[in-house]
């Protein structure tokens, strides 16, 4: 028979019957509760059912609450589930201590049901927002990589390129979230070439005039596909797909933007994109080696890219070289 309970699950330890007598009531009409009364069998239902969330009592024989969080913080099928302690014990050092071994919150017995109903419903409310984000990252991730097979190229590229992205973004003052950020905007810089037509995308030889006007289209048909929309990512990653083969001097395309006309991090995604291309197999060439490749860049500081991303390539090449090793193409 189909399952058509679509309620949140919550697994209850606590190895006194009326704590969990009392939760259940508390619970029982918004989740679907799983219970256990001592510690391995929590670590058990946690593995098997994997509940969305787990409240649990510190004080119990055999395996404390302390030992259960740490067991399950170290589990990889686990680990993620959120633990909230419900337990009698209310100072600060066992708070402490419960929240550094990974716990999310810790309620105070004897607890108002009220307090646990509303604990519960934000923790839930926080894992649904981060399966939305990641969900989108993935999706954007695969947008970026269809684009790439299209063009004849590796999923690779787009993670060594994104990578390369961070690094120089964290060497030129960018905070972690800004940084990654643009690690998570920039798959997408090429994925308006699903637009370009495969007589162009993938002519073995050189194009001519009117196929170069087709295949620079693509950055347009990037912007067109992200969209205006009010999600900061996509807002960047529509910037980068319009812009990242604009060059400092001017000579880019398609809007023929100069010097810090191109947006900062759209410049960033330049050196970046270029120093893979450069330095991996393509149909039409071998791989360059790296100094040859770094040369390439510094001559073409202050024409095609930004001389101040420039300034810091050096200091990121052992980045670089690992991030290559630890992503080559197959």
């Amino acid at each position: 028979m189909i399952n058509l309970d679509t309620r949140p699950t919550l697994l209850l330890v606590d190895d006194e019957p009326t704590n969990l007598h009392v939760l259940r009531h508390t619970l029982q009409d918004e989740y679907h509760l799983l219970f256990a009364k001592e510690g391995k069998t929590a670590l058990k239902l946690a593995a098997e059912k994997q509940p969305d969330l787990i409240l649990l009592d510190v004080m119990m024989p055999e395996l404390d609450g302390y030992e259960v969080c740490t067991r399950l913080k170290n589990d990889a099928s686990t680990r993620r589930i959120p633990v909230i302690f419900v337990t009698a014990l209310n100072d600060y050092a066992n708070e402490q201590r419960g929240l550094e071994i990974g716990a999310v919150d810790y309620v105070n017995k004897p607890f108002s049901p009220p307090i646990v109903r509303a604990r519960v419903r934000t923790h839930l409310s926080l894992v649904r927002t981060e399966e939305v984000i990641e969900s989108r990252l993935s999706i954007i991730q695969s947008l970026g990589v269809a684009a790439e097979y299209k063009d004849n190229e590796t999923g690779m590229h787009i993670l060594r390129m994104s990578h390369y992205c961070r690094v120089l973004a964290k060497a030129l003052g960018y905070d972690d979230a800004a940084a990654d950020l643009l690690f998570h905007a920039a798959p997408m810089h090429d994925v308006g070439k699903i637009g370009i037509p495969d007589a162009v995308l993938l002519k073995p030889g050189k194009l001519n005039e009117e196929e170069w006007a087709i295949m620079r289209n693509h950055t347009l048909i990037g912007e067109r596909i992200l969209g205006k929309q009010p999600s900061r990512l996509l807002q960047l990653a529509a910037r980068i797909a319009r812009s990242h083969h604009e060059k400092w001097d001017g000579t880019g395309y398609p809007d023929g933007l100069a010097g810090t006309e191109i947006p900062h991090e759209v410049r960033i995604v330049t050196l970046a994109d270029v120093f893979d291309a450069l330095t991996s197999v393509r149909p039409y060439k071998e791989a360059w080696p790296i100094e040859k490749a770094v040369d390439y860049i510094y001559a073409q500081s202050g024409q095609h890219f930004d001389p101040e991303v420039v300034a810091v390539l050096a200091q990121c090449l052992p980045e670089f070289m690992e991030i290559k090793a630890r992503w080559r193409d197959e």
